[in-house]
């Protein structure tokens, strides 16, 4: 008996320190307190979160108030939260939650459908990401939204649990996919003499950059890249919107745009985000090839700059989860650029940056409000 109780806590042990940094071992149910001020909403929503065996609601919420009230006392897992309502609304309700730091909160409302300024206003504020009502403020048909809002309930529970197996996965010397030291350095040359900054961002990005663009300079000596994982849609107002709070101008890349320093290009959603020689210069080029899991791509966008720009590529990758741009920072330093890999203390989601720290493809590891420095100290001002 001596002998299996200690397998049992051996085994146990094991478990807790798994290596997949995907892995989340559910011990119970995955607790969610769902928001929203119409009460068919709120059946509505427990109904299709309980339809998936690993999620309960452990209760409802009628307004904001009700919310913050009910999470300090519940503290459950993961929050979904309506924006339009009465009392304290949703925008207010979730900066508390988030100062607070009590649980995550995926924005659930009719005021987040494509292109909403609200959208971005609930990622700013540190929303984990946000699942449109398709059909208005009650919607009838939210069965269409059933999977995209239950994967993105487990996707920030496992974001709110992974930072310790990410920081251990970040310090490992033995889990390495390219190992540099096996690598020949060969250092490409630049087509331009201005550097080219190759930004990567996901979860919890919409928040995160402002740390970032905002303190680059006008005259910054480089053209920006920036690919946030984003439909569509979005990706025209969120440069819109960036452009309001940056010194550089801020623009949604389109295809054949002349690419210059002092300009930071938005990848367009649903389009990769590559460079291309122009007559006079270099130009932007938006493609749908090669096929990925995202569009734009991180890394697709990072090898694109590199092949152009080559040890004048300066890459940062930022929070988001999973390992898009990793490869591609890894080859930007064999190639004698310089990368930036944002580190836990301030990384919403340490996925990302982890991996590419985990493959040995960061020069630097830096919190969001030192990269701009590095940035102006690497490339300088024109």
């Amino acid at each position: 008996m001596k002998r299996l109780s200690r397998k049992a806590r051996r085994q146990k042990d094991n478990q807790r320190s798994s290596n997949e940094p995907n892995e989340v071992i559910l011990l119970k149910k995955i607790a969610v307190l769902v928001v929203d001020d119409s009460a068919l909403m709120r059946k509505t929503l427990k109904t299709l979160i309980e339809s998936d065996p690993s999620l309960e609601v452990i209760d409802t919420a009628r307004d904001g108030e009700d919310a913050v009230e009910k999470a300090r006392r519940l503290h459950p897992d993961v929050i979904t939260m309506d924006v339009n309502m009465p009392k304290m609304d949703g925008l207010t309700a979730l900066q508390i939650i988030v100062e607070e730091q009590i649980a995550p909160v995926v924005v659930v409302s009719s005021l987040t459908q494509e292109g909403s300024v609200t959208a971005f206003e609930a990622l700013e504020l540190g929303a984990f990401d946000y699942v449109p009502k398709p059909g208005g403020t009650v919607s009838l048909n939210m069965s269409v939204v059933r999977d995209e809002l239950v994967s993105k309930i487990k996707e920030a529970y496992k974001a709110s649990t992974n930072s310790r197996v990410m920081r251990r996965l970040a310090k490992s010397k033995t889990i390495v996919s390219v190992d540099l030291a096996r690598k020949t350095k060969k250092v490409l040359p630049a087509e331009t003499d201005y550097y080219g900054v190759a930004i990567g961002i996901s979860t919890g990005g919409p928040k995160t950059i402002y740390d970032v663009l905002p303190n680059l300079p006008e005259n910054l000596n480089a053209a920006v890249f920036l690919v946030q994982h984003m439909p569509p849609n979005f990706t025209n107002q969120y440069a819109q919107r960036l452009d309001q709070y940056c010194a550089l101008k801020v623009v949604e890349a389109s295809d054949g745009m002349e690419i210059t320093p002092g300009v930071v290009y938005v990848g367009k959603g649903g389009y990769h985000l590559k460079v291309r020689k122009g007559d006079k210069g270099l130009k932007i080029w938006l493609s749908k090839i090669p096929k990925h899991m995202f569009m734009p791509s991180a890394d697709v966008m990072m090898e694109s700059v590199l092949e152009h720009f080559g040890s004048k590529t300066v890459g940062v990758l930022m929070t988001g989860m999973g390992d898009d741009g990793a490869n591609a920072m890894v080859k930007i330093k064999l190639a004698g650029g310089y990368t930036i890999a944002e580190s836990e203390e301030t990384a919403i989601v340490f996925g990302m940056p982890a991996e590419a720290i985990n493959r040995g493809g960061a020069s630097v590891v830096l919190p969001s409000y030192e990269i701009a420095q590095q940035i102006i100290k690497k490339v300088g001002v024109r």
